[in-house]
């Protein structure tokens, strides 16, 4: 028996899962699998439609391999990722890597893949100064968590950008909720118990990425640790069940 205090925190509440259209907009190639992956999985399994757009490629990612050779390596890296929990679509807006700013150019191609994919559930990357408890979060994630929340509302406004209306992508205000992964302020949960081995297995394809990080550390070593730090367990009302805890930041 634990000598430990029964935990009085309040369960976090199953994030409400209606619609059938996820987009998943991140900054660079691996940031879905760090977690929303396996979210992804249980999603696609279940029929749903997902869709990943990655703001940059990814190029300035690996320290070892110049940005003309990493771009397409991760970008190839990121496709086998997507496949594997059952994405098909997958866009690169290519934007620079490690310079993603809040400006107009960015927030128009989001608002356009918003129109495209008339998704019901927007998924994105933890826009807040921090990762966790002495981690600065990067520019990029800052920039491009902020500048979704922005473009969702610019998708549904044919002013804001009539160039899309123009380029045959209508208006879309069908956007029911704006979710953050990786938040330092949860406010909700998605049950993974299933498919936390997909996205382990998922990460684990970012093959080149991994070893240049740490090349003494297998690749599946490092995605089960990354899994071992962002899934919670047994979390207060979710007894023996493993959870995502994310943020929703737009919608109820």
């Amino acid at each position: 028996m634990s000598d430990a205090a029964p935990s009085t925190a309040a369960p976090l509440p199953a994030l409400p899962e209606d619609g059938d259209r996820v987009l998943v907009v991140v900054a660079h190639p691996d940031d879905a699998e760090y977690g929303t992956a396996a979210a992804v999985a249980r999603w696609t399994a279940e029929g749903k439609q997902v869709v990943y757009v990655m703001a940059t490629s990814g190029e300035a990612g690996i320290d070892t391999v110049a940005p003309a050779q990493a771009g397409p390596l991760r970008e190839r890296e990121e496709l086998a990722s997507a496949e594997a929990v059952g994405v098909d679509v997958v866009e690169f807006l290519r934007h620079r890597d490690g310079r993603l700013t809040e400006g107009v150019d960015l927030r128009r191609d989001v608002a356009r893949a918003v129109r495209q994919h008339r998704p019901h559930l927007v998924v994105t990357i933890n826009h807040h100064d921090t990762w966790g408890p002495g981690t600065w979060n990067t520019p990029d994630h800052r920039a491009l968590g902020r500048t979704v929340l922005d473009a969702v509302a610019d998708a549904a406004n044919r002013w804001i950008f009539p160039e899309l209306g123009h380029e045959g992508f209508a208006p879309w205000d069908g956007v029911r909720r704006v979710v953050v992964a990786n938040s330092t302020s949860p406010t909700h949960v998605v049950d993974i118990t299933d498919t936390v081995e997909a996205g382990i297995a998922a990460l684990a394809l970012h093959v080149e990425y991994f070893r240049a990080l740490d090349p003494e550390v297998p690749v599946r070593q490092q995605a089960e640790d990354v899994y071992r730090q962002v899934v919670r367990r047994d979390e207060p009302g979710w007894p023996g069940r493993a959870v995502l805890a994310v943020e929703l930041a737009l919608g109820s």
